[in-house]
């Protein structure tokens, strides 16, 4: 049974998968609470499903980007179950789980994160006849570069697009599609989908070595007096 975890943002997810089926899952709004939170809530899932901690045979953690208080949380605790547990660990673009779900409309999907300072951190995906791709690196930008850059009708989503819905509107006009505020929520199931894949591929990670994406550097300041 594998378990997926995302702390990325205000919005937190957890999973529990065996057999490609979904057992159980928990998305919630959990703003900067997720230390006092997540370990709570993993193990009322697994009593809801009646296993505990030793049933786990994976991890999948969402890695970046996102708060930096979220990341830290959700990859530590991922980390300390596959050390301890000695099951592998697979980390997954916070930007691509909030995209996958999109992923059968044909279109490109944008994820957007609200990065701070005016910025957003974004990517470009789409299923093609190849398969799920990412069509462009990581990156923070602004609305405004980042309507500059696109090309066709794109399908924008992710908790902080209904800010921005009405500045992709008026300068995308019908190339902007919105998603649903109902629907726009990052599940863990399709960050364990995502995860699965990565592990068939053999792509799993080590576990120190594993550590979050931000794009941002950390703010440090220099001390005037040195």
């Amino acid at each position: 049974m594998l378990v997926a975890i995302d702390t990325s943002t205000d919005i937190a997810s957890l999973a529990l998968v065996e057999d490609r089926l979904t057992l159980a899952e928990l998305t919630w709004r959990s703003g900067r609470n997720h230390t006092i939170q997540l370990l709570p809530n993993l193990a009322h899932l697994l009593k809801l499903v009646g296993k505990d901690a030793s049933s786990l045979t994976g991890v999948i953690i969402a890695k970046g980007p996102g708060s930096f208080n979220g990341l830290r949380v959700g990859i530590s605790a991922a980390k300390g179950l596959a050390f301890s547990l000695n099951i592998p660990i697979v980390g997954v673009s916070s930007l691509e789980v909030e995209a996958y779900q999109y992923a059968v409309t044909g279109l490109p999907v944008c994820p957007v994160f609200n990065a701070g300072r005016g910025e957003i951190a974004t990517a470009l995906y789409q299923n093609q006849t190849t398969g799920w791709r990412q069509l462009g690196d990581e990156r923070i930008t602004t609305v405004e570069q980042l309507c500059v850059e696109i090309q066709g009708k794109t399908l924008f989503c992710g908790e902080y697009v209904p800010t921005i819905s009405s500045q992709l509107v008026s300068r995308l006009a019908e190339k902007a599609v919105i998603a649903s505020p109902t629907t726009d929520l990052r599940r863990a199931a399709y960050l364990a989908e995502l995860g699965m894949i990565k592990i068939a591929a053999g792509e799993t990670d080590n576990v120190a070595t594993l550590q979050p994406v931000y794009l941002r550097r950390l703010s440090i300041t220099v001390a005037k007096n040195r």
